[in-house]
């Protein structure tokens, strides 16, 4: 049997990328039945009745559960979400606050995505005047938002954002605010709602881990491979010194 002669810096490089390489793998497989646990969660919240702002308080995980509010917005105080693709078109989300007139709870409601092709020119929107009964669903985002840098508004309104923290609002404003951002339902407020639930759904999670664990047994089976070959290429090279002394 061949004796098995990788070298030093093949195995170094091996120990040092493949625990990696597997725990990545891992990782991607833990994000699949988080985003299946979540997907499970939304389509069993979404066939309750809607809930109060008042019992919307007093829920422990309040994600994904649809809810009736009765007021009006608050339309000195806009938020618009940036970089929202829809259809390979650039855009913003419109997020406005909105005060629940049976409990006195301010909430956050996302009335969705508005098309800005055009920086030079301000994202145009209404905002209804009346008092409106709106349905809308808790949205909980599954981690925390992904940003170059911070945030840093100017004072001005509406504040061009890539990240929503309804808490940091309802400090800066000095009210009683809920937490969570409500997304809102089909009706006379909303413009485009079609939010993914997830924005990377479980199987690609699992696309992802497959790629992972590939790398890892390609990685092992060419540590195995050049182990014995380099064995090979050892022995010929000193068969070929043993006939040039001879000679």
């Amino acid at each position: 049997m061949k004796p098995f002669r990788p070298g030093l810096i093949p195995t170094l490089v091996v120990l040092a990328l493949l625990p990696g390489l597997i725990a990545l793998g891992c990782w991607q497989l833990r994000r699949a039945d988080e985003k299946r646990d979540l997907l499970a969660t939304y389509t069993e919240r979404q066939i309750e009745a809607p809930v109060t702002a008042d019992r919307l308080r007093q829920l422990p995980d309040p994600a994904f559960y649809p809810v009736h509010l009765y007021g009006r917005f608050d339309a000195g105080h806009s938020l618009l979400l940036d970089n929202q693709m829809r259809d390979g078109k650039a855009g913003v989300e419109l997020l406005q606050p909105f005060h629940d007139q049976a409990s006195g709870l301010w909430l956050l409601v996302n009335r969705g995505w508005l098309a800005w092709p055009d920086r030079r020119v301000p994202v145009r929107f209404d905002t209804p005047s009346q008092a409106l009964a709106l349905d809308a669903t808790v949205y909980v985002p599954p981690g925390k938002t992904f940003q170059l840098h911070p945030d840093n508004p100017d004072g001005q309104w509406p504040q061009l954002l890539t990240a929503i923290e309804p808490a940091g609002l309802w400090q800066q404003l000095g009210r009683e605010g809920f937490a969570q951002e409500l997304r809102l339902q089909p009706g006379p407020a909303a413009y485009r709602l079609d939010w993914p639930v997830v924005a990377m759904g479980p199987e690609k999670h699992q696309g992802y881990a497959v790629q992972w664990f590939a790398l890892a047994s390609a990685l092992v089976l060419l540590y195995l491979y050049f182990g014995w070959h380099h064995n090979d290429k050892e022995n010929r090279h000193g068969r070929r010194h043993e006939s040039t002394g001879r000679a």
